[in-house]
């Protein structure tokens, strides 16, 4: 009886670690489906900030290129690509809304290399064009340096440094609005659950301190946001219709 016990335990133990490894490769997504919904039903991606894309996109570069030096949890590699294919597919969103509601002619591109236009340029090109460059660099010097332990926990800091910083964007432009219009509340609650379960999961699973510190600070921005919302008022978001 014990050891067959035991072995429904193991059996258990086994299920829900694979519930949360997919959580953790897929969960991080889903708060952008609220948002994505409410951008084609609005036809208007003013509320959400796509710097919060730019974040992401180098927090998970940086990631995979960390992984290849200091191999962690595959879960935590392949949410980094799921979470890439998300910001791009947020990105082509924001730009097809923006395209299609432009008044002005003129267009600004990254070959322009003007950087009062940076990470606002007119084309999801533009945008691919960054994220090859900019991997292309991090495969460069990564491979330069791969034997340096120094530059590999400095790589890793500075991804989840990055990371910790996601819903900074959405923070400020809040602020700048004085409004939340426009920003899905549900995005933020589920960024909220996400971050509470992942540091958890970071905790249990005795992941790189990095890791740990940067689930807890997005926490407190998720819930800095969330105040916002809360003193701003739904006033500004009835309006959406």
């Amino acid at each position: 009886m014990e050891q067959g016990s035991e072995e429904n335990m193991e059996s258990s133990w086994t299920l829900l670690s694979g519930l949360a490894s997919g959580v953790m490769v897929f969960g991080g997504a889903v708060p952008y489906v609220p948002q994505y919904q409410d951008i084609q039903r609005t036809n208007n991606a003013e509320g959400f900030s796509t710097r919060v894309c730019l974040v992401l996109l180098v927090a998970n570069i940086l990631r995979i290129f960390f992984w290849i030096g200091k191999q962690f949890e595959l879960p935590l590699l392949l949410q980094s690509v799921v979470m890439i294919f998300t910001m791009l597919a947020m990105l082509h969103l924001c730009c097809s809304i923006q395209s299609s509601n432009r008044v002005s002619t003129k267009q600004h591109h990254i070959t322009d290399l003007d950087l009062r236009y940076f990470w606002s340029w007119s084309s999801f090109e533009d945008y691919l064009i960054f994220c090859f460059a900019f991997t292309l660099l991090c495969a460069f010097i990564t491979f330069l340096f791969l034997d340096w332990v120094l530059f590999l926990e400095a790589l890793g800091s500075l991804a989840v440094m990055f990371e910790a910083m996601l819903g900074l964007p959405q923070l400020l432009q809040n602020y700048n609005n004085r409004s939340t219009r426009g920003m899905s509340v549900k995005m933020v609650l589920l960024w909220t659950a996400g971050d509470i379960f992942k540091t958890t999961y970071f905790v249990i699973n005795e992941s790189p301190t990095q890791f740990v510190v940067c689930g807890a600070v997005q926490i407190l921005i998720d819930i800095a946001i969330l105040l916002q919302v809360s003193y701003y008022g739904q006033d500004t978001r009835i309006k959406l219709g």
